[in-house]
């Protein structure tokens, strides 16, 4: 069982861990705590290097398998037992965090302002897309939710990460805002993130601490991918 790091602190950049397992023919490894988000809901996994007896080995890919987190390794494994320091790729994990928190203040905007529930996501560093229940989709009201998802930006609002158990979780109104339920029976605990008097969703990844920090909004994008299914598409600046 890895612990996920990632679930208390998205700003952790490197950590101290130890190989639990090995897995040869994936060219893989097991860590006993990882800050590397394996991706799911739509964000990709991160990427970066485990320092291996001196060596700075890059991480390709990050998967989870049951509880455990698997590090594929562009290079020698370390046997089990063995002390890794682990490090991000800083600069797209933090791009990937500006961009989710993005699409859940888009998300939240749509909820609040229209209604719409979401069916479907996906997201890049700095760019994102979000499918919603709109039967028509014109190009004022794009722009009207554009400025209005960039006016939640800059108001500042804080951005929380709680674990609650499912039973709690699920007494708390809108908390899935997709079309369908993703969340698995077996799950007891709920990790939800609040943006605050803005958003409140059950989420797994990993986001910034204030909505400020996300920058300048831009809608590229929208089109209509079914009679009421429409996509907004968005991308973030570079800098903040």
């Amino acid at each position: 069982m890895t612990e996920q790091l990632f679930h208390t602190d998205s700003y952790l950049r490197e950590f101290e861990a130890r190989v639990v397992a090995v897995q040869p023919e994936a060219g893989a490894v097991a860590l006993d705590r990882s800050a590397f988000y394996p991706g799911g809901g739509g964000q990709p996994a991160d990427r970066g290097w485990l320092r291996v007896a001196g060596a700075w080995v890059p991480v390709a890919r990050v998967s989870r398998q049951d509880d455990s987190l698997w590090h594929a390794l562009e290079g020698s494994l370390p046997a089990p037992g063995s002390p890794v320091t682990g490090r991000l790729d800083w600069e797209r994990r933090y791009q990937l965090m500006r961009t989710h928190s993005a699409l859940h203040i888009l998300c939240g905007v749509v909820w609040r302002d229209y209604g719409a529930l979401v069916t479907g996501g996906n997201m890049e560093p700095l760019k994102g897309r979000m499918d919603f229940e709109f039967e028509t989709l014109r190009r004022e009201l794009v722009r009207e939710i554009e400025a209005r998802v960039n006016a939640e930006v800059e108001a500042g609002r804080d951005v929380r990460v709680r674990s609650l158990p499912r039973a709690e979780a699920f007494q708390i109104p809108d908390l899935i805002r997709t079309k369908i339920n993703l969340l698995p029976e077996g799950i007891s605990q709920v990790r939800t993130v609040e943006i605050v008097g803005l958003d409140l969703q059950a989420d797994g990844g990993t986001h910034v601490a204030n909505t400020r920090e996300v920058g300048r909004v831009r809608v590229v994008d929208y089109k209509s991918k079914g009679r009421i299914n429409k996509r907004i598409q968005i991308e973030l600046e570079w800098g903040v």
